[in-house]
C-alpha cells in the first residue's frame, strides 16, 4: 500500500491541523440531491464557523479557518463523485496530513433521511467517491460520517436516479437536522473526542 506508506513516514504540515471533505458531485444540477448531502453539510459546516469555501486547487474548492482552536481545511472536490480521490489525494499530499486527520462527509442510502453514523474507519461499503479516495491514498483510516439519505422505495428501483434525485420537500427537516448532528459531531472529533460523538449521535 504506497499510499499508506507515504503518509505514514512523513509529519504533517503545522499549518493545518485537520481537512474535512465534503463529498459530491459538480454543478447546478446536482444541487440538492441525495448524492450530493456531503457538499450540503460541509456547506453547513462552513457557514457555521465563517470559513468562505471558495478557493481552487487541488482539483477541488477549499477553504480554512481555525475551528475550536484546530487549524482547517474544508474541501469539496470537483472531479465529480467517482474520481474524488485525486483531489483528496493531492491535498493529502500537499500538506503530508495523515488520513486519520481527514474526515469524509457523504451519503448513506442504507441510513433513514436525518440519521448520521460516524466510523473511525473502514471500507467503501459500496459508495464510489469513498472507493475512490481509498484507492488513490491506498489507506482506509480516514474518520467519516455518514449521513443517511433514505433506501430506495423498491428494490428494482434505479439507484443512480435514486440517489441523483433531490430530496422531496418532507425530508428537508430531518436532513437540517443531520446537518446539525454531523457539525456537532465534527466539533467533538476535532478535539479527538471521537467516541463521544459516537455515543451521542450514531443512529
Amino acid at each position: 500500500m504506497i499510499g499508506a506508506v507515504f503518509f505514514r513516514r512523513k509529519q504533517f504540515d503545522s499549518s493545518v491541523d485537520w481537512c474535512i471533505v465534503g463529498l459530491g458531485n459538480p454543478g447546478r444540477e446536482y444541487d440538492g440531491s441525495r448524492h450530493n448531502i456531503g457538499f450540503a453539510v460541509l456547506d453547513y459546516i462552513a457557514d457555521k464557523t465563517g470559513v468562505a469555501v471558495k478557493k481552487l486547487k487541488w482539483k477541488g474548492l477549499y477553504g480554512t479557518g481555525v475551528i475550536d482552536g484546530q487549524r482547517v481545511l474544508l474541501l469539496k472536490p470537483q472531479t465529480f463523485m467517482n474520481n474524488s480521490g485525486e483531489s483528496v489525494r493531492d491535498l493529502l499530499s500537499f500538506y503530508k496530513l495523515p488520513p486519520e486527520r481527514c474526515i469524509l462527509l457523504f451519503d448513506d442510502i442504507s441510513l433513514p433521511p436525518g440519521n448520521i453514523r460516524i466510523r473511525r474507519k473502514g471500507s467503501d461499503g459500496g459508495h464510489n467517491g469513498v472507493k475512490s479516495i481509498l484507492y488513490l491514498t491506498g489507506s482506509d483510516q480516514f474518520p467519516r460520517i455518514k449521513i443517511g439519505v433514505g433506501q430506495k422505495p423498491r428494490p428494482d428501483y434505479d439507484l443512480a436516479a435514486w440517489v441523483l434525485a433531490r430530496f422531496p420537500e418532507h425530508d428537508l427537516p430531518a436532513m437540517r437536522q443531520a446537518a446539525e448532528k454531523a457539525y456537532q459531531s465534527v466539533l467533538l472529533m476535532l478535539q479527538g473526542q471521537t467516541e463521544q460523538a459516537m455515543n451521542r449521535y450514531n443512529s
